[in-house]
């Protein structure tokens, strides 16, 4: 699992979100109702970051698996913002949701592709009884979103868009996305 106790918040009266820092392809919970999401790209058949470590621990049979899911259009299966679901195979977490993040720039409406990236993992989680979801820090990775403004996205969605889920859990690989997320959840979610 992750590599420390990390930071701890409620989201509501039956949420909390635990920011964590380490490794997500080793995150889970119970191996039933939980799932990790991968920041993926459009064609959902693995890529670089986070996307390839997640493919590389769950095996060959995600990749398959992803292949299966049909595309809306030619080359794309998850189109920036939305959401799909497979299993987890190798990981530990039982589930793989699927999401795809919006490449950062400043003349677009990155803010509300990222938002829709975090509440339809959440939509899809819940459609799947799915309690524990872990996300990774979606787009800030070679897509270049700046962390303050993706923690701020991505924490302000959380909080208005967990219910029915128990447990959200940000599981951050480096120190700095990790201190910058610790931060604006203190701001955005006083306990």
């Amino acid at each position: 699992m992750a590599s420390n106790c990390g930071a701890h918040f409620n989201l509501s009266s039956t949420s909390v979100l635990k920011i964590l820092k380490g490794d997500i392809t080793r995150w889970f919970i119970d191996g039933s109702s939980d799932a990790i999401v991968n920041p993926a790209n459009e064609r959902m058949l693995g890529g670089g970051g986070a996307d390839g470590a997640i493919h590389r621990a769950a095996g060959p049979e995600l990749r398959t698996a992803c292949f299966e899911v049909p595309e809306v259009r030619p080359g794309v299966r998850c189109p920036v913002g939305e959401a799909k679901i497979t299993r987890g195979f190798k990981l530990p977490a039982s589930h793989v949701i699927h999401t795809v993040g919006p490449v950062y720039d400043k003349s677009s409406n990155v803010a509300a592709l990222l938002s829709n990236a975090y509440r339809n993992s959440l939509r899809v989680a819940r459609e799947n009884n799915i309690q524990y979801v872990a996300f990774p820090a979606i787009s800030c990775g070679v897509f270049g979103y700046p962390f303050d403004e993706a923690a701020t996205v991505a924490i302000s969605t959380i909080k208005e868009h967990c219910n029915d889920i128990k447990e959200v859990h940000f599981v951050l690989f480096a120190d700095d996305i990790y201190n910058v997320w610790v931060e604006k959840a203190e701001e955005l979610l006083p306990n």
